[in-house]
């Protein structure tokens, strides 16, 4: 539990080392502290700093990586792809164990130093291996560090974001709205990050050096550790003490409740009034796991008796997975943006000046412009005016934030079919079916809108995702929260390979050009895209009905 800003007592010599708060405050002696709004900002402005460099990091090798594969490490384009889907994944599954380590054992802060100096050694040895002579040691000791860089984004990613959050008091109104502020002005760190990325790193890597490539993220990672650190003085922490882990308290609701399944609704009801517990302080939704507050009828088992609290968080969690699933169609079309718009784009005319062609990934960073220039407009246009007209700190909800993303995303696929529609009629009229390395004379920047509206879906759902996935679960387990929020990419991306890999196998049988041909000019994009879109639209009027009856925590929106 976090120490109380008014109880807590100044630790001893003895106080063990310090830990991430949720609510409350005290500093980095165990001495409790006093703040307003502009408090919380004090210590994010060094977290943001770190993720930002993080990001520079992790986007300086997952956005170019396939160059590298195919060049370097001479591998086909498509073993390049399918390594580059299956480390992305990866990437975006691990937060879920750091976050349980940091969550059940080392706790946020130590996690965060652990991850960084581990993403520090990763990074060392993957710009070793970028300078090393081709070979087969060299694959192996290239892909030993891709993979360690994995590990290290698991566990620094879902604690420094639940750091930084856990720097706002929401029992305070200030730092309530500030807190809802900062996950906003997170992701536009984050994009910033990116945008540098996107146009500095591969510039480096593609004509210069890999190894200078590899090598300034290194560097960037040392100096965020040290700002890090720098801040320890301003954070807010909590004493660790012996509390019990809070998976095996949340887990043990599902045990009792399957063991006391057969019990009937009045003994529940009995049972609770016999312990002092007022049933109407139980949510009626997944009412099934009050059977969890049955005392054990075997009193030799020693076993703990569940408390309305445990089932409360546990019902919390189980609440978390219809949102979770009905936002998997987001993140398919999210996985189309660095693979199929590129290659969409590497066919059309890419010329700015005469000699000189726009490289077609670069255009992803659109996508980042688009959220730099959006977001504040939306924190500080469309949250004060909706604030004022709904009463709500943040103006709208977290879902409703996030279905409207979705919305946009679906609109953005229409629009890629559409202009994927044009290139290939373009490509018809000017007699390039059958020759797919010649340009279709049609402008990149016809791929600008569907890159820009990717960005503001962005605002929209990716934060809100964030926000709400930290927000939403037991205070003990934010860490594994963001985790959860991650996992969706991180599956998106799988689903998206899967997809790809049975539709190119059916539309391939009757010996007619696959939807993914290797010839785009004769490949039907468009039609992956109107399926992309249908799903969206499906999975968003599920989406609709579970948030609807979705039952918020006491303090959030």
């Amino acid at each position: 539990m976090a120490a109380s800003p008014s109880q807590s007592p100044e630790p001893d010599a003895q106080t063990p080392l310090l830990d991430d708060v949720v609510d409350g405050a005290v500093d980095h002696k165990g001495r409790p502290v006093h703040r307003s709004g502009s408090g919380g900002w004090r210590s994010a402005r060094f977290i943001i700093g770190v993720e930002v460099a993080e990001r520079f990091a992790y986007y300086g090798i997952g956005s170019n990586l396939i160059t590298f594969l195919t060049g370097p490490l001479g591998q086909s384009t498509a073993t390049a792809a399918e390594n580059v889907n299956i480390w992305s994944g990866t990437a975006s599954l691990l937060p879920l164990l750091g976050a349980f380590v940091a969550d059940s054992f080392l706790g946020r802060y130590r996690t965060i130093v652990y991850a960084s100096l581990l993403y520090i050694l990763g990074l060392g040895l993957l710009t070793l291996s970028a300078v090393l002579s081709s070979s087969e040691i060299q694959v192996i000791f290239f892909f030993f560090s891709l993979y360690l860089v994995a590990v290290a984004q698991g566990g620094h990613k879902p604690c420094v974001q639940a750091f930084g959050a856990d720097q706002f008091d929401v029992s305070d109104p200030e730092e309530c709205k500030a807190k809802s502020s900062f996950f906003n002005w997170w992701y536009f760190g984050l994009c910033a990050g990116t945008s540098v990325t996107l146009i500095l790193l591969t510039y480096i890597q593609d004509n210069l050096s890999w190894g200078l490539g590899f090598g300034i993220p290194c560097i960037a990672m040392v100096f965020a550790l040290l700002i890090f650190l720098l801040g320890t003085r301003t954070y807010r922490y909590s004493i660790k003490g012996d509390e019990e882990s809070p998976f095996v308290r949340i887990g043990r609701v599902f045990v009792a409740a399957l063991r006391n399944w057969r019990t009937s609704p009045s003994a529940v009801t009995s049972e609770e009034e016999s312990r002092g517990i007022l049933p109407h302080k139980s949510s009626e939704q997944f009412k099934f796991l009050n059977k969890a507050l049955l005392a054990p009828d075997d009193l030799k088992e020693n076993r703990k008796v569940c408390t309305i609290v445990d089932v409360e968080d546990a019902k919390a969690v189980l609440r978390l997975f219809p949102i979770w699933v009905t936002c998997l169609a987001y993140a398919v079309v999210f996985a189309q943006y660095s693979t199929f718009f590129t290659k969409q784009g590497a066919t059309m005319d890419r010329t700015i000046v005469p000699g000189f062609n726009v490289p077609a990934a670069s255009l992803q960073t659109f996508i980042s412009i688009a959220i730099v220039i959006f977001l504040p407009i939306y924190d500080r246009i469309f949250v004060p005016i909706a604030r004022y007209v709904t009463g709500k700190p943040a103006g709208i909800t977290m879902l409703q934030r996030i279905g409207t993303g979705m919305v946009l995303s679906i609109i953005l696929m229409v629009i890629a079919a559409l202009v994927e529609m044009k290139r290939l009629k373009t490509a018809k009229d000017y007699g390039l079916l059958d020759t797919p390395s010649a340009t279709v004379p049609m402008s990149i920047w016809w791929l600008v809108p569907q890159y820009l509206l990717a960005g503001i879906a962005d605002v929209f759902t990716m934060v809100g995702l964030q926000e709400f996935f930290y927000d939403q679960v037991p205070n003990e387990l934010r860490s594994v929260g963001l985790a959860l929020y991650l996992s969706i990419f991180g599956v998106g991306s799988f689903l998206s390979s899967f997809l790809i890999s049975i539709i190119d196998d059916i539309t391939s049988l009757a010996g007619e050009s696959s939807w993914f041909s290797s010839n785009l000019n004769r490949a039907h994009l468009d039609y992956f895209y109107w399926l992309l879109g249908g799903i969206s639209l499906v999975q968003l009027v599920i989406y609709l009905y579970f948030a609807k009856s979705y039952i918020y925590k006491s303090h959030a929106l």
